[in-house]
């Protein structure tokens, strides 16, 4: 019988600016009674990276350059806010109303850029996603294993929405130590058939499973340690989330919006 089990750290501290986020959860597992051991997948909120990365600003300091204000006509967004978005931006997807998505300059296809006020301290306050998740993942497991020898897998997510379905689900938006693959392509299915397309988004599918756990809200649990994963995953050194992106060409998406 096939299983796993995952735990939120609980009485996990609000992170801030300088914190680290490595030793903050090598001593909040500590006190919860959980071993971190080698081939633990420890799933993160994007938000306590951008507070520890000093990726908090205040929306008063927006200067809106004359594209933020066309923009913020055609969207009905603050000129403010939609300068922070363009900051953030490689390429506008959609701008109407009430909607910009982008691309943004991870390669992130995302609403106003990844850019949120959820469980953000202070009025105006706004997080903006880490400039390099996949490294802020790295260090985080470079810190883990410095601090207690066990070689762990780092998964930053955060919460986006689905093209053609409503709600949302979370995602990896930065890994370290773990290929974002499960690839089925050419191996047989029950009988005999060989898979031509299934190259699963794995670290996609760790990252929604922990949102269980996280939550939206005021829970307070943005780390959750996944065991019994080691069978299903397959660890890497140096992969990277932007494996997960594709090109204009393959995108069956946005030339429909």
């Amino acid at each position: 019988m096939k299983t796993y089990v995952a735990f939120a750290l609980s009485n996990f501290p609000l992170i801030k600016s300088g914190d680290n986020i490595a030793k903050i959860i090598v001593e909040t597992a500590r006190k919860d009674g959980l071993k971190i051991e080698d081939g633990d997948v420890i799933a993160i909120a994007q938000k306590i990276f951008s507070k520890a990365e000093k990726r908090v600003i205040r929306l008063k300091d927006a200067v809106p350059s004359q594209k933020a204000k066309e923009i913020a006509k055609i969207t009905r967004k603050s000129p403010k806010f939609v300068e922070l978005v363009l900051r953030e931006t490689k390429n506008i997807v959609k701008a109407s109303n009430g909607i910009l998505l982008v691309e943004d300059t991870r390669g992130l296809v995302c609403i106003n850029a990844g850019i949120d006020k959820s469980n953000v301290k202070g009025r105006g306050n706004f997080a903006l996603l880490p400039e390099n998740p996949d490294e802020s993942a790295r260090k985080c497991c470079a810190e883990i294993k410095k601090l207690i020898g066990k070689n762990v897998v780092v998964i930053m997510c955060d919460t986006y929405s689905r093209p053609f379905r409503r709600g949302q689900v979370n995602f990896a938006i930065g890994v370290a130590g773990i290929k974002p693959f499960k690839d089925y392509r050419g191996k047989q299915d029950l009988f005999g058939q060989t898979l031509q397309v299934k190259n699963i988004a794995v670290v996609d599918e760790i990252a929604a499973a922990a949102e269980l756990l996280m939550g939206q809200g005021k829970e307070a649990t943005p780390v959750v340690v996944f065991k019994g994963l080691s069978s299903v995953i397959e660890f890497c050194g140096k992969c990277s989330i932007s494996e997960l992106q594709i090109s204009g060409e393959e995108d069956l998406f946005r030339n429909a919006l």
